[in-house]
């Protein structure tokens, strides 16, 4: 980057359209720094999205958002102060700027003199603008072919909803030790559900599927395996029931099932609970918490995947981060003021779901690595106990990691084998203690292609998530059937 007087310079990238400038990012940084802060960042994101809807035959609902802004953060210690503004002038990103100062009260720091681009990983998704690729009148045959086919899938189907999302974003991040980093990051879904009516009941599921991909992800193989797979979760409820209740073992599906360990465990090894000291895991770091044989990973690097990032919304690359070793907690992941506070790299794991947030530790690919054993020899091991395919909610009291998830699909198992399918089972329990249970890992890994999105501290985030068939030797099922 270039040095003479404010011009726009090379390395601003996207923003320089909406005249950022060298001169913009460190005087919005010397302003952050006026109180004494011990660091501040500047988070600039243009955001164009897009959204159809079909229902009743008809694309009936359609928008489109553009979101402009940025977001001035100031860390002092282990407190952050933050302000934002949608208004890029630089007045504007001063004001930002110094109410985000306000948390420190000291002699003002130095702005950098020169901001540099710093290199990033790449190649995990295209690099598409914001408002780059097909408009909306492109996408409207993949909603009717979706309708149309789910439609004439069979007699009972009686209404179809389809959703389509595309999204492209611009992110450009200035940090106060001069370092500059910018993403372009796309991201596209659809989603299909289905209402069917036999004998005067009715059943309705369905499936989606996402990506960070441009117009090329709606291609013939996703469609259908989205109608496929949203016309076979819904007609296998007409011949499911419940199951019965009490404690018995647990057989999780490999793909989907893997919210429960993102909302179960994974949260509570986010470093910010742990370094409050609400998680269970905080003082478990270098023990034992699982079988040897158990090893966990939050991945940013997977191709295309939702969860994929290259760089984290601070500007810090994103890689690979192992958190639990052979069943030995080995890692949190970090945003930079927890990699402070416990004297480590950041992970890059500091996620935001806007410029007017500040970003914190989260998840991005959290998924249990390929074990031991096999599919099939995990559900001969089951003389009495569920099999979990899908889920479609739960909830998680983060700190002790009590959950009840609820299984929308799935099987009851006897004698070894999967023998009548059932729907609408609690899973009760506690996270850490599952996990400890664990006692089976098939070497079937998948990794859900869902559009998954992770709330957290009134912020959304999408994240991928996925899991081999695990086998938990005793979980409490909530169900009404009889034995």
């Amino acid at each position: 980057m270039t040095t003479d007087g404010g011009a726009a310079r090379p390395g601003i990238g996207w923003f320089e359209r909406f005249g950022v400038t060298e001169r913009t990012l460190r005087e919005g940084l010397s302003a952050a720094l006026s109180r004494g802060g011990d660091f501040a960042d500047l988070f600039f994101q243009h955001r164009v999205e897009t959204d159809l809807a079909l229902e009743d035959g008809a694309v009936n609902r359609g928008f489109a958002s553009i979101e402009l802004g940025v977001g001035v953060r100031v860390v002092k210690g282990d407190q952050t102060g933050y302000g934002y503004t949608e208004d890029l002038s630089l007045p504007a990103i001063l004001e930002a700027a110094r109410t985000a100062a306000a948390i420190a009260d000291g002699a003002s720091r130095d702005a950098p003199v020169r901001m540099h681009l710093a290199s990033r990983p790449g190649g995990r998704y295209p690099s598409l603008a914001p408002g780059e690729g097909e408009g909306a009148a492109a996408r409207l045959p993949v909603l009717e072919a979706v309708n149309a086919r789910l439609l004439a899938a069979d007699p009972s189907v009686r209404k179809v909803n389809v959703h389509l999302h595309d999204e492209t974003s611009a992110v450009l991040i200035a940090d106060s030790s001069g370092r500059v980093v910018e993403d372009m990051q796309p991201m596209a879904l659809l989603s299909a559900s289905v209402l069917a009516e036999r004998d005067g009941r009715r059943e309705q599921n369905g499936y989606n599927v996402a990506g960070r991909a441009g117009g090329n992800f709606y291609s013939k193989d996703r469609i259908d395996r989205l109608v496929k797979e949203a016309w076979a979760r819904t007609a296998i409820l007409f011949e499911s029931g419940q199951p019965p209740a009490g404690e018995m073992p647990v057989v999780l599906a490999a793909g989907s099932s893997g919210i429960l360990l993102h909302e179960a465990i994974g949260h509570g090894m986010e470093a910010d609970f742990n370094r409050k000291g609400t998680s269970i895991y905080a003082d478990k770091m270098g023990k034992r918490i699982a079988a040897p044989f158990v090893s966990i990973v939050d991945d940013g690097t997977a191709p295309g995947a939702r969860g994929s990032i290259h760089v984290d919304d601070e500007g810090n690359p994103a890689g690979r981060t192992v958190l639990v070793e052979n069943g030995v907690l080995v890692s949190y992941l970090h945003d930079a003021i927890s990699a402070r506070h416990y004297g480590v790299t950041p992970t890059g794991n500091g996620r935001r779901e806007s410029y007017r947030s500040p970003p914190l530790p989260r998840m991005r690919s959290t998924y249990m690595l390929p074990g031991p054993h096999d599919r099939e020899e995990i559900i001969r091991s089951v003389k009495r106990g569920i099999y979990c395919q899908t889920f479609s909610n739960g909830q998680v009291q983060i700190g002790a990691g009590d959950f009840t998830f609820f299984v929308k699909n799935g099987w009851l198992i006897e004698d070894g084998k999967l023998t009548r399918p059932v729907k609408d089972v609690n899973l009760i329990g506690n996270g850490p203690k599952a996990l400890e249970q664990v006692d089976m890992v098939a070497g079937d890994l998948a990794v859900d292609e869902g559009g998954w999105t992770c709330g957290k501290d009134g912020q959304s985030v999408p994240v991928s998530q996925g899991l081999p068939t695990v086998r938990v030797a005793s979980m409490t099922v909530g169900g009404r059937g009889t034995p």
